[in-house]
């Protein structure tokens, strides 16, 4: 096992991943910006340094300072969490050259699931469903029309590189399509360096279901079920659960059974995600993989009793998973909300002084956050600022217990949306479970605020 291990992030998710290390013994080593001096990660590690200014791209996105603070302090692995640089294949690579261990899939793994049209390649080999559409990238418009045609309209083009939604069109008829074509490939080259793109049929309807995998250094690979993330705005979720309540149980055989597929045709190891677009009639295709630990994580931990960071670090160390598929079993229903401080509807950010900080307390309720009384959130990284995760022994339990953690929430000073998952949970749509992902921004829309 590590003795000392750097994590390469802020917020809750290092929070999390230190207090995973202290569990196991070994020593934490945080990273943090000017901005960040006072902020929980950097106060609770065993030890601190900081990698350059507030901006993310002098910090926390600088490898050269996030290498030599490794260096530095003698750490012998990184984790990078999530965002930042927890994808970046060419980060991984370079811990590996240095004589470190990457806690996370090997780069040649991040690679081929990190590009849409590659990972799409794969999956077709390993057999996973696929939306209709490209086999691959389409460089022109002729092509782009001629692949619509067959699809049907809707289609949606979507960047190769993307990612949180950017670099995506849809596009409802012919006319529109060079329009749409030439914007997004422009959209494509401008966030992402790279302006290939694909085309997909558009599913109108569908729900976004996501598969758990968790693999090891000797080729063992199990899922630890699926997740509901229908719940989005804009691309971003806003709330998640455990298990879907849509899934039945021979569609939750099959779509776990293609996630462990699609994991296995890239030889993946440690904490990823599979997600797929699941219609009414419960077909379901791949859309794309996550090749870190996902925000969403604690609702899977509390169905199946595995930590799944404790495992990304022992399985990074050369452990065997300690259990097959039959050993893990699926316990009640979890749910995860996301709490932002921003505006509840407009979704504007609030960064500013927490005035006072009280976080909800009970049976069956976590709260995963990064906030203390007095703290300053600085206002160059993301919105979130805390995750409230509730599990009960049905899912409307499980509902009734986060709506008394987060009326019990209290977070003064800064503006939260606290007041859209009061207003979400006790909307009867989220309640019988009949939504998709345009639920909440139709919703949203009928308000009028």
């Amino acid at each position: 096992m590590f003795h000392k291990i750097l994590i390469a992030n802020r917020g809750e998710i290092a929070v999390r991943i230190i207090r995973a290390c202290k569990e196991l013994g070994i020593r934490s080593v945080a990273v943090y910006s000017e901005a960040d001096k006072n902020a929980m990660h950097a106060r609770l590690a065993d030890e601190s340094i900081c990698i350059g200014p507030a901006p993310a791209g002098q910090s926390y996105l600088n490898i050269a300072a996030i290498m030599a603070a490794a260096e530095l302090t003698d750490a012998e692995a990184i984790h990078p969490g999530y965002g930042f640089l927890a994808e970046n294949a060419s980060f991984a690579e370079i811990v590996g050259e240095s004589g470190l261990t990457w806690i996370g899939p090997s780069p040649e793994s991040m690679r081929i699931m990190g590009d849409k049209v590659s990972a799409k390649q794969k999956m077709q080999t390993a057999g996973v469903p696929l939306v209709p559409g490209s086999d691959g990238a389409v460089d022109n418009i002729e092509d782009a029309r001629r692949i619509a045609k067959e699809a049907g309209f809707p289609v949606i083009i979507k960047a190769s590189a993307g990612g949180g939604g950017r670099g995506m069109k849809v596009v409802h008829s012919e006319a529109s399509l060079p329009n749409a074509f030439s914007m997004c490939q422009s959209e494509a080259g401008a966030a992402f360096g790279n302006n290939t793109v694909f085309i997909e049929k558009y599913l109108e309807e569908p729900r976004h279901i996501e598969v758990q995998v968790l693999g090891d250094k000797h080729g063992n690979i199990v899922h630890l079920f699926e997740r509901e993330c229908s719940m989005q705005r804009h691309n971003q979720k806003v709330l998640e659960e455990a298990p879907s309540a849509f899934v039945d149980e021979e569609t939750r055989a099959a779509i776990c059974a293609a996630g462990v597929a699609a994991a296995k045709a890239v030889d993946y190891v440690g904490a990823g995600t599979i997600e797929f677009l699941m219609n009414p009639d419960k077909s379901f295709y791949f859309i794309e993989m996550n090749t870190r630990i996902q925000v969403e994580h604690p609702v899977t931990e509390w169905i199946t009793g595995v930590d799944l960071i404790e495992w990304q670090i022992r399985v990074a160390a050369g452990e065997q998973l300690a259990f097959s598929q039959n050993d893990i079993k699926m316990k009640g229903h979890a749910i995860e909300c996301r709490i932002n401080a921003e505006h509840p509807f407009k979704f504007t950010p609030s960064p500013g002084t927490v005035e006072l900080f009280h976080a909800p307390g009970g049976r069956s309720v976590r709260v995963d956050s990064f906030l203390y009384t007095g703290y300053s959130i600085p206002p160059y990284y993301d919105s979130m600022v805390a995750k409230i995760i509730t599990h009960a022994r049905d899912r409307k339990k499980c509902i009734r217990r986060m709506q008394r953690a987060i009326d019990e929430l209290v977070i003064l000073g800064v503006t939260t949306n606290q007041e859209l998952h009061q207003r979400l949970l006790a909307n009867p749509g989220f309640q019988n479970a009949e939504f998709n992902i345009h639920f909440l921004e139709r919703w949203l829309t009928q308000m009028h605020l």
